[in-house]
């Protein structure tokens, strides 16, 4: 009989040895193989991204190491994306390979069900800052160095984290302003920029000379090799930009360099000045004209009563 027992029981038994032995760790392998290739797929299209935000959209006069922050910015992007890509993995492959190994998963899931909940009531802000803070840097919205525009403060950036951004404006003020709080970000060194100088000349000048004089100028600094890696289009003349009472303004734009428009213009004023002096030009400046006060102007004149006004008469005679 024990004969029997042992002949009945034994295939049972075999089949769940099978299991274990084979059929349990062919699965998590496979689990494993699968994150595996997910991942390595992910990454393939993560590169291109980088590869993609890599390339630039300055002319080949601009030189390739300015381009040297904009690679390094790019590359953060992929390897910030490739940890969250590896990080969800791990979570959801990681909890089907517990649930392969007969352990219950749905105090996991639970936890992970309250703990989101808990974030989304009691971390709301903390949240919003994460996660503008991931996008922020996804979409190379500015990177350290740069000089921005954020709404509640500007300045240059000195560190970018994913939950706060460290700014320092020009009177050395170091303001650390909550991504979740910025709406707009207003970047002026990025990619490239545009030094803007407007030049006000009188009434009794010719424009057309002055248009010339301030096109050459330009191009002087367009061809001097001083400036060759910092100016990187043909300066342009647009005019006339307003006219006032007292003077009428001519514009120049100039494509620079990131952050170095402000050197540009102040290079190009101070050519102008001189151009200007030596061409003769003169440029409008205001006159004052001083009249006279009248008498008594600004204080109280003397007040007199009729008595004493009388008083004065006869002692005048009348």
């Amino acid at each position: 009989m024990f004969v029997q027992l042992l002949s009945r029981s034994s295939p049972i038994d075999w089949r769940h040895n099978a299991d274990v032995v084979i059929g349990k760790p062919v699965a998590i392998v496979g689990l494993i193989l699968l994150a595996v290739v997910i991942r390595w797929v992910l990454g393939k299209l993560v590169d291109r991204l980088v590869r993609h935000a890599e390339d630039g959209v300055l002319p080949d006069r601009f030189t390739t190491s300015h381009n040297t922050r904009r690679v390094q910015r790019a590359k953060t992007m992929g390897d910030l994306l490739k940890s969250i890509i590896g990080g969800l993995l791990v979570a959801i492959f990681g909890t089907m390979i517990l649930s392969e190994l007969g352990l219950n998963i749905a105090p996991i899931i639970a936890s992970a069900g309250i703990v989101g909940i808990a974030l989304g009531f009691g971390a709301q802000s903390l949240v919003k800052d994460f996660l503008s803070g991931i996008f922020m840097i996804f979409e190379d919205q500015y990177g350290v160095g740069d000089v921005v525009d954020v709404g509640v403060a500007s300045g240059t950036i000195e560190a970018v984290s994913l939950r706060v951004t460290r700014l320092r404006d020009q009177s050395g003020t170091v303001w650390y302003v909550p991504n979740g709080e910025i709406l707009r970000v207003g970047n002026m060194s990025q990619n490239w920029a545009r030094a803007v100088v407007d030049v006000s000349i009188g009434y009794g000048e010719d424009l057309a000379r002055v248009q010339r004089v301030l096109k050459s100028v330009a191009h002087d600094i367009w061809e001097d090799e001083d400036y060759r890696d910092i100016v990187i289009e043909e300066p342009e003349v647009t005019g006339v930009e307003t006219m006032t009472p007292d003077a009428i303004t001519v514009r120049v734009l100039i494509k620079t360099a990131p952050m170095r428009q402000w050197a540009v213009a102040r290079e190009l004023r101070q050519r102008i000045k001189a151009r200007f002096d030596h061409e003769g030009i003169a440029m409008p400046f205001t006159q004052k004209v001083l009249f006279p006060a009248p008498p008594y102007a600004g204080a109280t004149p003397p007040t007199t009563t009729p008595a004493a006004h009388d008083g004065a008469s006869e002692a005048s005679g009348e």
